[in-house]
């Protein structure tokens, strides 16, 4: 427990005076730095966190977060209907291949993904505020694509283009590749422009034929309720089917989420060093303070104040001074992860900057979640840093003889 004269004497010498100028600048500095340390690691780890999210909002928006695919039998899909209805919400057959895109002088590489007509209607991509076209007229001869690819080609509803198949055809002269016009009924947008640009939708019976594929080679997409907790609900799909090929959303971007893990926690290293530096300087605040206070320490230990009641006076020094700036810094940190995105449009329009490229990062706008256990843990770090750096000084002072402290002065 801390008593009323320890309580009285700590804030005394929390006081500032004018001979004491110099140990006022090193407690500011470390008051300053230890909230500026809190509060740029919650905002980058915010940042991050916002980055993670949007991006698999992103991902799961355009890719099934489940998939089945047969390695022998083809997929009993009544079955799985009654299996998954607990974790699903939509069960959608489908297949895919490659393709050319013949237009003019320009020629490219896609992948085609193929859908039934009623089960195209049912995809989030094509739910979203952005699609263009008619969602329902998916026949055997329509298609839709992406914005990207809409651009680069210069296409758009109503306009003709060729495919040609990676599967031929035999003639008389030989193995020649297949070809097929298409009209273009819809153009989507996810909001990742490789997919936008690479990716076409047709009717799943049309993509068979065109493509020489069997319809007991479809695979079946599984749209969750809860695709975020993926790892758990693959579990009880390979579970329900272990002779059939499953994989996830997470399982096609493995490297990219592990790298954004990776960098995540290297962030929260490096940014630790600035609370980790800012906090040694209480050490030195602390010492000095202990060296002006000499007088007062041997007056203190003279009217009989025991050594402990001076360790905590020191100590609680030292925590004060460490967690009132840290929760400084975490209300700062938080308020600029409210309003990141507002402080990144005022210094672009201001500078002329492009300080969050969409082309790189897939987004339009600077992405911020702010997240409970992330702050808890950040102010836990700091405050267990100023505590350990607190205790040195104090044992110190509680040290110093009284006697030679009151001869000297």
């Amino acid at each position: 427990m801390i008593s009323t004269l320890e309580k009285e004497i700590t804030f005394r010498f929390l006081k500032t005076r004018k001979k004491d100028g110099f140990l006022n600048v090193i407690s500011i500095f470390s008051f300053i730095g230890i909230s500026l340390g809190v509060a740029v690691l919650i905002i980058v780890m915010s940042v991050m966190n916002g980055f993670r999210t949007e991006l698999i909002n992103k991902i799961v928006g355009f890719n099934p977060h489940a998939t089945i695919k047969p390695y022998d039998k083809p997929l009993e899909y009544k079955n799985l209907n009654s299996a998954l209805t607990s974790i699903s919400k939509d069960l959608i057959l489908s297949n895919s291949s490659e393709a050319i895109v013949i237009r003019e002088q320009n020629s490219k590489g896609v992948l085609l993904r193929g859908y039934l007509e009623e089960d195209f209607s049912k995809l989030d991509l094509i739910n979203n505020k952005n699609f263009l076209g008619d969602k329902k007229n998916f026949k055997n001869n329509s298609i839709s694509i992406g914005k990207e690819l809409s651009f680069n080609l210069d296409l758009d509803i109503g306009d003709s283009i060729t495919l040609m198949s990676s599967s031929g055809v035999e003639t008389i002269i030989g193995n020649l590749p297949k070809q097929k016009k298409f009209i273009i009924t819809s153009i989507f947008e996810s909001g990742l422009a490789d997919f936008d640009n690479n990716v076409i939708f047709l009717n799943l019976n049309t993509l068979e034929e065109f493509s020489n594929l069997s319809s007991d080679d479809r695979n079946l997409e599984i749209y969750l309720m809860n695709p975020k907790n993926i790892d758990v609900q693959k579990k009880m799909i390979q579970k329900l089917y272990p002779n059939d090929l499953v994989f996830t959303w997470a399982d096609m971007n493995r490297s990219l989420f592990s790298a954004l893990k990776v960098e995540r926690n290297v962030m929260f290293i490096i940014l630790s060093l600035i609370i980790i530096v800012a906090a040694f300087n209480i050490i030195s605040g602390l010492t000095i303070l202990v060296k002006n206070k000499t007088r007062d320490i041997a007056i203190l230990k003279s009217i009989g104040v025991l050594n402990r009641s001076i360790v905590k006076i020191f100590f609680l020094v030292g925590v004060i001074i460490g967690t009132t700036a840290t929760f400084f810094g975490i209300i700062i940190g938080v308020t600029f992860s409210f309003y990141v995105e507002n402080l990144r449009a005022f210094l672009s329009s201001a500078f002329d900057l492009t300080l969050f490229p969409e082309e790189i990062y897939f987004l339009s706008t600077m992405p911020s979640e702010i997240n409970i256990n992330s702050i808890f843990l950040i102010s836990i770090c700091s405050i267990f840093i100023t505590v350990f750096v607190s205790i040195f000084p104090a044992i110190k002072a509680a040290k110093l003889d009284p006697v030679k402290s009151l001869k000297y002065e």
